[in-house]
């Protein structure tokens, strides 16, 4: 089946999807997931990515742009506008049956798929839709889907995206205005970026589930760019909780940043990917442990320590000389131990 689809299509899979290791939603360890002959035979000809599924199921998940023009000149992005690159467009109508022959053959079971901004992002929701709509109404695809939130994208764009896909996104970058400005200073992070993920939730909460994909609306995520702008962890962390406590995101994924040649920021040092791993830990403890902003082991920078677990930092000023009885705590207090997490305070109680 793989060999049915015009190698033009394949050439043209390996440039979009050539940085989409800069996207790490739903990326799981390779180890986590069973090895496919067929695909280690044909990873020079497709991008694959190991991905978790929010329900928890591994599948392999295809990462690819739409197109990897770019109207936009993003500080950081290797798609930037003006940027010496090959760029590569496959219509709505390719992509979709590329997908779905890579799809028949066994090759990907999932479709992560985003763009470059050409004639704006409303053009360029647009054709993201169009994909979709080919590929559930047309191929008859039931599986997992991935969409994009375009910068700039209407409601009514967001609203079919969540009728379509099992999860949607919008790339917040950066915590806040200013710190986008150091990043991305044609973006605008209220209107552009913020304003998808509130109609999102708006959305969710005043429509009926049944309106969303296979009977219950999507969920939403965002990224953020580590060490790009200067932001400290207090600012990334606070964003992080109001959008978990406001606008119910699903979760928010880190990427820490790495100099990308013949851009404006290829000079600055990459961020120490310790970095990423602890505002993981702490954005999981605000999410799921019960942990509020307050209980963050900031330093004065506004960083985490980067030697200690934020759990076991927090333990260690608030628990030693303090500990606490597993047989007389509740179930808030189980999960503030270290090495205690939701199904183990459910199995002690």
């Amino acid at each position: 089946m793989f060999y049915n689809i015009h190698m033009d299509a394949i050439d043209q899979l390996k440039i979009l999807s050539s940085q989409m290791h800069l996207e790490p939603a739903e990326d799981a360890a390779c180890s986590q997931i069973a090895s496919d002959p067929r695909i280690t035979k044909k990873k020079e000809a497709i991008f694959i990515s190991h991905a978790q599924l929010p329900n928890g199921r591994q599948i392999p998940l295809m990462k690819t742009l739409l197109t990897s023009a770019c109207e936009r000149n993003c500080f950081y992005c290797p798609f930037r506008a003006g940027r010496d690159m090959r760029r590569a467009t496959l219509k709505p109508e390719e992509m979709a049956h590329t997908f779905m022959a890579l799809q028949r053959g066994g090759l990907v079971e999932g479709m992560f798929l985003s763009s470059g901004v050409i004639n704006g992002g409303t053009n360029t929701q647009d054709k993201l839709l169009d994909t979709a709509e080919i590929m559930r109404h047309k191929l008859g695809y039931r599986g997992y889907l991935h969409l994009k939130l375009m910068p700039g994208a209407e409601r009514g764009q967001v609203e079919r995206a969540m009728q379509l896909a099992d999860r949607v996104s919008v790339n917040l970058e950066a915590p806040n205005t200013q710190r986008l400005s150091r990043l991305a200073p044609g973006k605008q992070f209220m209107d552009e970026l913020l304003q998808p993920l509130r109609w999102a939730d708006e959305i969710r909460h005043s429509q009926p589930s049944y309106r969303g994909w296979n009977g219950r609306w999507p969920s939403t995520v965002t990224q953020f760019v580590v060490g790009g702008a200067g932001e400290s962890d207090l600012e990334l962390l606070s964003t992080t909780e109001y959008l978990h406590r406001n606008l119910h995101l699903g979760r928010a994924y880190f990427s820490a940043f790495n100099p990308i040649p013949d851009t404006p920021l290829e000079e600055q040092p990459a961020e120490n990917p310790m970095r990423e791993h602890r505002l993981y830990q702490a954005s999981f403890l605000l999410r799921d442990y019960g942990f509020s902003l307050e209980d963050m082991p900031f330093e004065n920078s506004g960083h985490l320590p980067l030697d200690t677990d934020p759990k076991l930092a927090w333990a260690q000023v608030n628990l030693t000389g303090n500990p606490v009885d597993i047989n007389r705590a509740d179930r808030h207090e189980l999960m503030r131990i270290p090495g205690i997490g939701p199904k183990s305070a459910d199995a002690i109680l």
